[in-house]
């Protein structure tokens, strides 16, 4: 296991699953230090072809209370918007799986960066809301990403109305995947990530991809694109020829996770 800690993040990486916690608390407020901190640290991250997940997470009572207010303000809002996009970038080509561990309130980019996550794994005690309406202004990730998580209606009626929800209620409407009583948030993360350590991380960069590549296309179009990907990606895998072998003959497959 490694471990690395910066001033407001703490990042470790063991057997094949990387941990990225926000560590400034009690809110873990995204200023600007702790956005590049967090750029630099999914950064160093996209070069391990060998992850098999990803898991953001945070120390306090809150995951995030959402970018600095101050950062917002004319003179500054340019430089915010860039570093704090340039995470969803990104996250969004990340190889591997994006898990969040969210065991307290996700509040503006605190709930764009969580819902950002393949997998959203909650406390009761989590809520989650993109209030910034009420400040005068919108949440652009949430404007380009709610809508694929929770549908273009529910969407707008968060973004517009600016409310906060329950961990059950945000689980409800598929802004959440699993929610667990508070005690529990560990062993559940531990459970997800779990299913995927007898993986090859080659198979699960390349699904991932697929799932993806379909994303907004008919069906014929993105049938196609997916077939692209099986045919001249995934079958000139190493683990993709060692998986099938190993079913045949009936032992554990040997991972070399390329």
């Amino acid at each position: 296991m490694s471990t690395v800690t910066a001033s407001t993040l703490r990042v470790s990486v063991s057997e094949g699953i990387a941990r990225v916690t926000l560590n400034r608390p009690p809110l873990n407020i995204l200023d600007i230090e702790t956005i590049r901190e967090l750029n630099r640290a999914i950064r160093d991250l996209r070069e391990d072809r060998g992850l098999l997940a990803l898991v953001l997470a945070a120390e306090g009572r809150a995951f995030s209370a959402g970018v600095s207010v101050e950062d917002h303000l004319p003179g500054k809002a340019d430089l915010m918007l860039r570093a704090f996009h340039e995470i969803f970038r990104q996250l969004h080509t990340l190889h591997c799986p994006l898990l969040a561990a969210v065991q307290g309130p996700a509040i503006g980019g605190g709930c764009e960066l969580a819902t950002f996550a393949d997998i959203v794994v909650a406390s009761e005690a989590a809520t989650f809301g993109q209030p910034e309406i009420r400040l005068g202004v919108f949440p652009p990730v949430a404007a380009v990403r709610l809508a694929q998580r929770v549908g273009q209606a529910r969407a707008l009626r968060l973004i517009l109305g600016g409310d906060v929800l329950s961990a059950r209620e945000a689980e409800r409407i598929g802004l959440v995947d699993r929610v667990v009583p508070p005690e529990e948030l560990a062993s559940a993360v531990e459970q997800e990530t779990a299913r995927l350590k007898d993986k090859s991380a080659a198979a699960l960069r390349l699904a991932k991809r697929a799932v993806l590549a379909a994303a907004g296309r008919d069906f014929d179009a993105g049938l196609e694109a997916v077939e692209r990907l099986f045919l001249e990606e995934l079958m000139r895998t190493h683990d993709a020829a060692e998986g099938l072998r190993a079913f045949l003959g009936k032992r554990p497959p040997a991972w070399t996770h390329s």
